[in-house]
């Protein structure tokens, strides 16, 4: 299993009147853990779009809203790969506030795409032998 943690500050222009979290900037969130989680690897959205000709649409989002983050809150987005990516990848996503409580959590599964047939293909090879040491008994 692979395990990733980033932070991110709330900003004014992402919360609402009450000063909660706009719910629509979760996915925003989401997108933040999956590209520094990659990155954490030695491997860039960037590159496997650029060097690999591999593109990774969304195919579900499932959230769960636990409590409000609010503005200027420092939050902690916890990106996990419960599993091997093949064809399809679920990163599942848990958001702490400060205090470490829950604020959401959820998933969003991708597929991966061939940049020029756009048609379904394989997890770059690149990427997986970077995931092989967190999945020892694949």
């Amino acid at each position: 299993m692979f395990i990733h943690k980033t932070q991110i500050r709330v900003r004014y222009a992402e919360t609402d009147q009450m000063s909660y979290t706009y719910h629509g900037v979760y996915a925003q969130y989401y997108e933040l853990g999956r590209v520094e989680a990659l990155r954490s690897l030695g491997y860039s959205y960037k590159e496997m779009e650029e060097k690999d000709d591999v593109m990774m649409p969304v195919m579900t989002l499932h959230q769960r809203f636990v409590r409000p983050a609010m503005y200027d809150e420092l939050l902690t987005i916890q990106t996990t790969l419960r599993k091997m990516p093949e064809r399809f990848i679920t990163f599942h996503v848990e958001i702490f506030n400060e205090n470490g409580k829950l604020v959401n959590g959820g998933s969003v599964k991708l597929c991966f795409l061939d940049k020029h047939s756009r048609k379904s293909r394989l997890a770059p090879d690149v990427f997986v032998e970077k995931l092989n040491p967190f999945f020892p008994n694949v």
